[in-house]
């Protein structure tokens, strides 16, 4: 309940300074990668942590670290990866340590979809934490929605499409979600670590919102 309660709260740090904001994303070419993004978000929330200290995010920090080196052409940090799949539009870094017997793995992914309307991208930035191969909520965990606009070339945060973020199931269990590297839906895995029960649903994406299935 704890960790529940923390990641709530810091989640709702990282969705106010989000809401506050219009981020521009620059690029070269006809339209937008998903690095371009990812400098985008990095470049803002860099303006962001200036300001609110209060809301600094350490998985995004990660995420940041890794990236900035890797284009530097430098070593990542020991328990470091970074995935960057610029043709099917994902990223992702994690960082892997291990504690009294348990192996831990903190997730931040991010990608894209274009929008029916073919006037905006939708982009989902959502970080997760594992334990053993296992939702195992930590304080930073979440997932929240960026509209792109093709014809301003900004974007703004948006309530996720079609469904409701959930923490927990409210009988125990810890919700993760994992981006899709391919193909377009999100899958939503149900974890209740006393029994280790498991359960996953596919949240179909249909060009403007998501259904669950």
């Amino acid at each position: 309940m704890k960790r529940t309660v923390f990641s709530i709260m810091f989640f709702c740090c990282a969705m106010a300074m989000a809401a506050q904001n219009t981020v521009t994303v620059k690029f070269q070419g006809a339209k937008p990668t998903i690095s371009d993004f990812v400098w985008a978000l990095i470049n803002d929330h860099d303006k962001q942590a200036a300001e609110e200290e209060e809301c600094a995010d350490e998985s995004f920090f990660g995420l940041e670290a890794a990236w900035k080196q890797h284009h530097k052409g430098q070593k990542l940090g020991e328990g470091s990866t970074l995935t960057i799949d610029t043709k099917n539009g994902y990223v992702c870094y994690e960082y892997k340590s291990e504690y009294g017997g348990s192996v831990n793995v903190v997730r931040v992914d991010l990608c894209y979809w274009n929008e029916a309307d073919q006037k905006h991208k939708l982009l989902a930035y959502n970080v997760q934490c594992y334990e053993n191969g296992n939702p195992s909520h930590g304080q930073f965990d979440g997932l929240i929605f960026y509209r792109y606009n093709n014809a301003t070339k900004k974007m703004t945060f948006v309530e996720s499409p079609g469904f409701e973020v959930q923490y927990g199931s409210g009988d125990g269990g810890d919700v993760a979600y994992e981006l899709p590297r391919s193909g377009k839906n999100i899958i939503k895995t149900t974890y209740w670590p006393k029994t280790h029960k498991v359960v996953k649903k596919t949240l179909v994406w249909n060009g403007s919102k998501f259904t669950e299935q």
